[in-house]
Parts: C-alpha cells; structure tokens; sequence
C-alpha cells in the first residue's frame, strides 16, 4: 500500500511539474508588447534598406533632382561631404567623421512599442500559432543629425517616424517557446 501510494505521490508531483514547465501561449497585450520590443532592439530604422556603396555618385539632370535633394539633406545634417566633378559631370558625396559612424543605411533609431491596441485571435499555421498585433510604437534613440528642416523635408517617411507614436501591425509566431515575429 505505501509502495503504491509513493507512485501516485511521485505520478502526481510530475504532473504538476510537467504543467509548470509547459508553454503558456494565450497571447496577452504584456506578452505581445515584449515580444515586439525584442524585435525592435535589434531592427533599426534607416533611410535606406541597403546600404550606399561611397563614393557615391549623382549625376545632373531633372531625374535626378529627388535623390540630389536627399543627399543634399545629408550634407546640410552633417553626415555627408559633397564634391563636385566638373570633368565628368557628377555630383560625388563622401562620408564625413559622423556619417562614418552611420554608414551607408543611416539609421535613426528603433521602435519601442508604447501601447498593444489589439490582436487577432490565435490560428495554428505551419504548426505555430499566430496572430496579427495592432499596436502604437515611438522611436527611441533619434540622432540629432535627423531632425533638421531638411532633412524633414527630403525624408517625409522619416520626418512621420520621428513626430511621436506611430500605429503599427506585425505577425507573431508561437511555437511554445514564447511569442516571437517569425524570422
């Protein structure tokens, strides 16, 4: 009899150390917004998604008045350097020491998620669970060379990012470990 209760005793304490370990994959607006802001840590935001290859060149003409106006931003924020090569007709920008330490993506912070506004019920897909999160981020870490007049008016995209809480919406995965944007 002792024997037979020190197996239900041992089954028993398993079983609740079992359901202890298990994942927890209900999504909570906690959860959801650390989730996110892991992500972010890691994922700045820049002007570019690939990075410019220095020198990089410009050449004159009415195509290309948008992109002068972008490097001409980047000149009048400190990060580039212009050249003028008359003999072969092209605008040359270089690094500066500043733009040096951004090189040629020119990130400008990342997002921190200031409020989860909602989600959409979990599915199972492909073995995980997922869902969509609406929520509000801020941008963290914003060098000064970003917020000039110019630099506003050549990035509009930017100068919207930099203006306070922006709505957002990303997938999250679950596939017992936690929630997490799919790579």
């Amino acid at each position: 009899m002792q024997r037979t209760m020190k197996k239900w005793i041992f089954a028993a304490a398993a079983g609740l150390l079992a359901a202890g370990c298990m994942a927890d994959t209900k999504p909570t607006n906690a959860k959801l917004e650390k989730a996110l802001n892991t992500y972010f840590e890691s994922h700045n935001v820049c002007l570019f998604p690939d990075a410019l290859k220095f020198p990089y060149e410009v050449s004159p003409g009415s195509d290309a008045k948008p992109e002068k106006k972008r490097m001409d931003a980047l000149v009048e924020a400190g990060v580039l350097k212009e050249q003028m090569e008359a003999s072969i007709k092209v605008e040359r920008y270089t690094l500066t020491p500043l733009g040096e330490g951004v090189k040629g993506r020119f990130c400008y912070g990342h997002p921190v998620v200031t409020s989860v506004d909602g989600f959409t019920p979990p599915v199972k897909q492909n073995g995980f669970l997922e869902t969509t999160v609406s929520y509000h981020a801020t941008l963290m870490d914003v060098p000064v060379w970003v917020k000039t007049d110019e630099m506003r008016a050549a990035f509009p995209e930017m100068a919207t990012a930099i203006s306070g809480p922006q709505p957002g919406q990303m997938a999250l995965a679950n596939a017992g470990a936690g929630w997490q944007v799919p790579q």
